[in-house]
């Protein structure tokens, strides 16, 4: 009994110190989130391009902003926090595009209707001509 008694010790020691190593790993800094930052900046330059601007994009501001505070966060070593902020800054841009790409397709759908109207006017006006 008495190398059955060891072993447990043995395994008590050697299982406590593996916690002790696993929550010295998880305490361990969090890598900046450089693939969120990255994904936003890319997000944020595809609203610009699809020029977001021009519609004036509260949500393009927000995200420049949200970028903004991520990288503050990357110098504060607040990496959960960064790595938040770039995703939202990253989801921000991405709904100021899509809403540019709604706001173009709606006036060009305008155009097109005017362009009817017109065409309906003219064809009532000269009812012959072919």
């Amino acid at each position: 009994m008495g190398s059955i008694k060891v072993s447990t010790a043995f395994l008590r020691s050697t299982l406590t110190a593996a916690v002790a190593g696993m929550l010295l790993v998880a305490c361990a800094s969090t890598p900046p989130p450089a693939q969120q930052i990255t994904a936003a900046e890319v997000a944020i330059d595809h609203a610009e391009k699809a020029q977001v601007a021009d519609y004036s994009s509260p949500e393009l501001v927000e995200a420049r902003a949200n970028l903004t505070a991520a990288r503050a966060a990357v110098e504060k070593e607040d990496m959960e926090t960064a790595r938040h902020l770039a995703q939202r800054a990253q989801l921000n841009a991405d709904l100021a595009e899509a809403k540019a790409n709604v706001a173009k397709a709606k006036t060009v759908n305008d155009e097109m209707a005017k362009s009817t109207t017109v065409i309906k006017e003219e064809m009532q006006r000269n009812p012959g001509v072919k």
